[in-house]
């Protein structure tokens, strides 16, 4: 970058209006000046004015000609900087100068999805009021709707519902609804909106056969999970479609705390099989090498030499998934070095010299 275009970025970024007019005074390609831009992240003037809020310098370079539908290397215009940053007076000024509402950057990210992002109600409020549609969806199939959802803002949902009453009504790509978001995020008031002001199924399941009930449970957030199940009759023993139900869901995340709400509070059995494959909660706590859920579920009654649909115990998996502390607790635990269907032992499962040693000390 040449130096009198890197002096005149730099004092766009700082805001100083006094130097941008000297070196804008100075130059002798004001028309160059005004839309160069930064090598390693393709800004212009107007991208650093907008992330800044720097709306006085920002007008200046507009009133000079610069192009505020310029895109930088990500493909963010001045209108997804402002947006993104909470700039509300440079967004206003963009609106008012005719930026392009919905322009796309990379992974076709509008303004109104970055500003999903940052909880401002004000800017998607003003983005909606000139026209943003908050029904288009970026590459992985999520709406502005979908990512307020994952950010919780009950106040920005209900902008959007009252902008497009239909807004909730979309799936991502892998068929994950925004009620699937908000439950694995944790968002309890943004669940109970959903649930109360849309018309979401509770047991509505994504392309993996997921519901929002097992989303909550893999991230621990039994508070979610209770409003599902007691409230909206989420299916405790509901399975995806690998024939796991929430228990399982949640041993193999390793979240002790939802696979003793479930066990304790649902009284789902510890031992529980799915529907193919027979595996129990603890064979995938174990293929996971999640050591300290095995000792939850031995504690609160699972069986430690329950076997799946192949002879395989707990230990098997885990000397087979190559996982040492796993192969500790269960053997700590009373497991017994037993063949499966095929006459393998554990030790047959593995080449680790470490769980080798344990299976077979000499």
């Amino acid at each position: 970058m040449k130096g009198t275009e890197e002096k005149f970025l730099s004092a766009v970024q700082k805001g100083n209006c006094e130097d941008v007019q000297t070196v804008f005074d100075s130059s002798l390609d004001k028309s160059t000046l005004l839309n160069c831009c930064h090598k390693r992240s393709g800004d212009s003037a107007v991208h650093l004015a907008a992330r800044h809020n720097h709306v006085d310098l920002l007008e200046f370079l507009i009133s000079r000609g610069a192009d505020i539908e310029n895109s930088n290397l990500d493909g963010k215009r001045a209108l997804h900087e402002a947006a993104q940053s909470g700039s509300r007076d440079c967004l206003n000024l963009l609106l008012t100068k005719g930026a392009e509402v919905d322009s796309l950057k990379r992974a076709d990210w509008t303004p109104l999805h970055l500003a999903c992002t940052k909880l401002d109600v004000v800017i998607v409020n003003e983005l909606l009021s000139a026209g943003a549609n908050p029904l288009l969806c970026n590459k992985d199939g999520w709406n502005a709707f979908h990512i307020a959802s994952r950010e919780g803002s009950v106040d920005v949902l209900n902008c959007l519902l009252d902008a497009h009453p239909l807004t909730w009504s979309t799936k991502s790509k892998n068929g994950r609804t925004p009620l699937h978001t908000a439950a694995l995020h944790g968002k309890l008031d943004a669940v109970h909106l959903l649930l109360g002001r849309c018309k979401y199924d509770s047991n509505t399941t994504d392309s993996c056969g997921s519901t929002p009930l097992m989303d909550a449970l893999r991230a621990g957030f039994t508070d979610v999970a209770d409003v599902l199940i007691t409230q909206h009759k989420a299916g405790v023993r509901r399975p995806d479609v690998l024939g796991r139900e929430p228990l399982h869901v949640a041993a193999q995340a390793g979240c002790d705390k939802s696979v003793k709400y479930l066990i304790q509070t649902h009284r789902v059995p510890p031992d529980v099989a799915t529907s193919i494959g027979e595996l129990t909660p603890l064979h995938l706590a174990a293929k996971e090498g999640q050591d300290g859920t095995i000792f939850t579920l031995l504690q609160l009654g699972a069986d430690v030499n329950t076997k799946d649909v192949k002879g395989r115990t707990a230990l098997h998996i885990a000397a087979g998934s190559q996982m040492t502390e796993c192969v500790k607790a269960l053997l700590q635990s009373g497991a017994d070095i037993c063949m499966d269907e095929k006459g393998n032992r554990p030790s047959d499962m593995t080449n680790r010299k470490e769980i080798l040693d344990l299976l077979e000390p000499t």
